[in-house]
Formats: C-alpha cells, sequence, structure tokens
C-alpha cells in the first residue's frame, strides 16, 4: 500500500484504516461486481472504527453541527464524519 506524500494526517489516518479493512475482509477490488457492496462496508466500519460515540456528541456539542470543524476535532475527514452520521441516520439514532 502506498500513501500519497500529499495527504494530510487526519487523510493519512482515514485511508490507512480504510485500506486495512478492505485487506482484513480480502475484498476483490472495485472493479469486480462487488465493489460497491465491498466499498460500502468498508467506509461504514471505518467510520466506527475511528469515531468513538462519546466523542462524537462532544463534538456535536461544542461545534455546534459544524462538519468541518467536528471532522478536526475527530482527527477524521469530512468524509468519514459524513459516513458516520449516516450510520446514525440509518439507525435511527438522529435526524438529518
Amino acid at each position: 500500500m502506498l500513501l500519497a506524500d500529499w495527504l494530510n494526517q487526519r487523510q493519512r489516518r482515514c485511508t490507512l484504516c480504510h485500506e486495512l479493512i478492505h485487506a482484513r475482509h480480502h475484498d476483490p477490488g472495485c472493479g469486480t461486481r462487488y465493489g460497491i457492496k465491498c466499498e460500502r462496508r468498508c467506509r461504514r466500519e471505518t467510520a466506527l472504527a475511528l469515531i468513538s460515540p462519546v466523542d462524537y456528541g462532544m463534538a456535536e456539542t461544542v461545534y455546534e453541527g459544524n462538519t468541518w470543524m467536528m471532522a478536526v476535532e475527530l482527527g477524521v475527514t469530512v468524509q468519514v464524519l459524513s459516513d458516520y452520521r449516516q450510520l446514525l441516520y440509518d439507525s435511527g439514532v438522529c435526524v438529518q
């Protein structure tokens, strides 16, 4: 696995976690017919691995839902934060 030099710390952390989850599941790759399903699962698991519910709740309160500031505080990308929020929405925990 190679990481681009231009990635910042949060991007590196999220990318490494994401790719390690793909490796753990022995995912066949994006170009396969299972690629979309694998990617969806991987994004869900990445969000759950990198964001704790307690930390999310505190960041939500402190930053009043400001996506960028919450992502920085939690040490994740905006995409990972959005995936986490989607998980909360899908499980009925919160409304978007």
